[in-house]
């Protein structure tokens, strides 16, 4: 099973995209390194312990908290929808004690970059801060890993926070600009791809109720927020897509393509050699019964 390394900042779908993970057999998440997004590092970091908490995977990954801020901009936050603690607000949550491996997320995502090199899976679910910061340090390293699928990016659809720009790339501009021109092996999963991911909240309640446990209730009750936001269509799976396509790419079919980073976060198309492969048509009713399937084996 090859090894994988998760970067959040969870985030609801940022939650349900690490049950996912724990919950989906071909994927081993060895570590979990956290970023400003969502919510400031620390709510993502202690965020990230209280699902750790509630899943109780084992083995446990390692945990290293990242980059507080973006490169030169000031942070701006998604607590309008995520709630201020970036979990829907419930206020009781048991109270955890983060354990943190002894060096920072950038010095650990280097260190798996350069052990597992080719077989390493990384996952971005929130801004690209902690990569550009890697890739700053050691380009090489972050050259060899497999794959990097990263959730960002509107390329041919209006954003979600500026008219053309998505809010993981719109927050960190900067980082995703070092990261697309650095040569990794990037997988854009954008929006184009994640609103074909739609999940109605009757349907998750289907699914939570075949596997009644604590941690059904639990997300019942932190998705609950999300739902009232979306509206009648549902809540859609940003990150959990990009989790499902790094389990298993043929969800989706890809183009390559070359993109540039706007000053603002835009995805924009351009000529040249290609330098990404973009997420483009999602075979939705088989990623959402994968999704699922991995959810419920996750509440077991």
């Amino acid at each position: 099973m090859p090894p994988v390394l998760i970067d959040t900042d969870p985030g609801v779908d940022d939650a349900l995209a690490l049950l996912q993970a724990w919950g989906t057999p071909s994927l081993a998440v060895e570590a979990i390194t956290t970023v400003a997004g969502n919510v400031p590092v620390s709510a993502a970091t202690l965020n990230v312990f209280r699902l750790l908490a509630l899943r109780d995977p084992r083995p446990a990954p390692a945990v290293a908290e990242g980059a507080a801020a973006p490169l030169g901009r000031t942070l701006r936050t998604a607590t309008h929808y995520h709630g201020d603690d970036g979990l829907g607000d419930l206020g009781d949550w048991p109270p955890v004690g983060p354990r943190l491996a002894p060096e920072g997320a950038v010095d650990l995502m280097l260190a798996a970059a350069r052990r597992h090199g080719r077989a390493l899976t990384l996952i971005a679910l929130g801004p690209l801060t902690n990569l550009a910061l890697a890739v700053g340090a050691d380009a090489s390293a972050m050259r060899g890993i497999g794959r990097v699928v990263a959730m960002g990016g509107a390329v041919d659809v209006p954003g979600n926070v500026t008219p053309d720009a998505e809010f993981n790339i719109h927050v960190d501009p900067d980082a995703a600009a070092r990261v697309i021109t650095a040569g990794v092996p990037l997988d854009l999963v954008p929006l184009d791809a994640t609103r074909q991911a739609v999940l109605s909240r009757a349907a998750l309640e289907t699914a939570l109720t075949a596997a009644p446990t604590r941690i059904a209730e639990r997300v019942r009750r932190f998705t609950a927020r999300s739902f009232r936001v979306d509206g009648t269509r549902g809540m859609t799976l940003h990150d959990p897509l990009a989790v499902g396509l790094a389990a298993d790419s043929s969800l989706a079919r890809w183009e390559t393509a070359r993109v540039e980073i706007g000053r603002d976060g835009q995805t924009r198309r351009a000529e040249g050699a290609p330098n990404v492969r973009i997420a483009r048509t999602v075979d939705a009713p088989r990623f959402l019964r994968a999704f699922l399937e991995a959810l419920c084996r996750a509440s077991s």
